[in-house]
């Protein structure tokens, strides 16, 4: 069963609502591509550095990740919620009076440019400046809070209501919410012993796209992922890796990883060819930098849950089997460049090749 409502099964105020938020997040989406993809490979450029292309192997699922931090990769972890979290929900997710977007909070974190500046309208979705004060915010540690207006009864407003969000949540306590949602455990994690808790622990992480020794940001996000499950409304969690070198996106779509890859030209003529595109519009509308031979696009994977990452059909208590993968790679596409309003994500298959 989902933790969220379909739009059927919602009110037409709802339903106007979630339109709105996923308008909200489509543009999101775009910035965020930028933020993460391009703007780290500038960063890389400007200091002369070739940037770390990630491997089609580390995008399979199961895959290992170099264990390497790029300074110059930017980093960040969003969580940007359809409706409101509930207060009873601060045990775990950090969001208080003190770390609230308001200026004298602000003023606090020293690494802020924009507070001289500061309006309040700047922490709206819907302002001209949002985007600028998103992208300051952005390097703090920890995560930032996107939620609905509670005051914005007219019309429904996002604002980015807190940063330096912590996720304070016991990763055994994400791990067996999951395994006992998929009916691998009546109740307890460790109710078949300690190899079997460890197990579901190992599957949490691969249920979400992780090796098991993520970093904190990529473990705050996937936890964060699965407590949210909490409120009935639709999540989007985003997050930025410095080992991953790729922005994963978590929703109730599921998960994909967005990286910056490198074509050969021949690769790019070929694959213009077979989707009968000129390559002056390939190169226009989706090609980020170009090198000696080679095209730098950004391209997505989007995963898919097996069986084994499913409830089951019958209800019934079952038991893990760590062979079993929990993720496969569903679609592969190329992504035009953000801002490119007319051209779609174009289908590749490229990860098992």
């Amino acid at each position: 069963m989902a933790y969220w409502c379909v739009r059927e099964e919602i009110s037409q105020a709802n339903r106007l609502r979630r339109s709105y938020y996923e308008l909200l997040r489509d543009d999101l989406d775009q910035f965020i591509i930028q933020y993460a993809m391009i703007d780290s490979y500038q960063n890389f450029a400007r200091k002369n550095i070739p940037y770390p292309f990630v491997e089609k192997r580390e995008l399979k699922p199961r895959a290992r990740i170099p264990d390497q931090e790029y300074e110059l990769q930017n980093t960040f972890l969003v969580v940007f919620v359809e409706d409101i979290i509930p207060a009873i929900h601060k045990k775990y997710i950090r969001f208080f009076d003190v770390n609230k977007t308001t200026k004298s909070n602000l003023l606090v974190s020293e690494s802020l440019s924009i507070v001289e500046n500061y309006e309040r309208n700047q922490k709206y979705l819907d302002s001209a400046h949002f985007v600028d004060f998103l992208k300051n915010l952005l390097p703090i540690d920890y995560a930032l809070l996107i939620q609905r207006d509670p005051a914005s009864r007219v019309r429904d407003r996002y604002r980015l209501s807190h940063f330096h969000v912590r996720i304070d949540w016991p990763i055994a306590d994400a791990a067996e919410d999951l395994a006992r949602s998929l009916r691998y455990i009546s109740k307890d994690i460790y109710e078949k012993g300690d190899k079997y808790a460890e197990d579901i622990q190992k599957k949490f992480f691969e249920y979400y796209g992780l090796p098991v020794m993520a970093g904190g940001r990529r473990t705050a996000a996937i936890v964060a992922a699965q407590y949210l499950k909490r409120v009935p409304c639709i999540t989007t969690v985003y997050v930025g890796s410095s080992e991953a070198r790729a922005l994963i996106r978590i929703s109730e779509r599921g998960i994909s990883k967005t990286i910056l890859m490198q074509f050969t030209d021949e690769e790019v003529r070929q694959f213009v060819k077979s989707h009968n595109m000129e390559l002056r519009t390939f190169n226009k509308n989706y090609a980020v930098a170009h090198g000696k031979n080679e095209t730098v696009c950004i391209f997505q994977a989007a995963y898919t849950l097996t069986n084994q990452a499913r409830p089951p059909d019958d209800g019934k208590l079952r038991e893990i089997k760590p062979d079993l993968n929990w993720l496969s790679v569903g679609a592969q596409s190329i992504l035009p460049k953000p801002g490119v309003w007319k051209y779609p994500p174009l289908a590749i298959n490229v990860i098992y090749l």
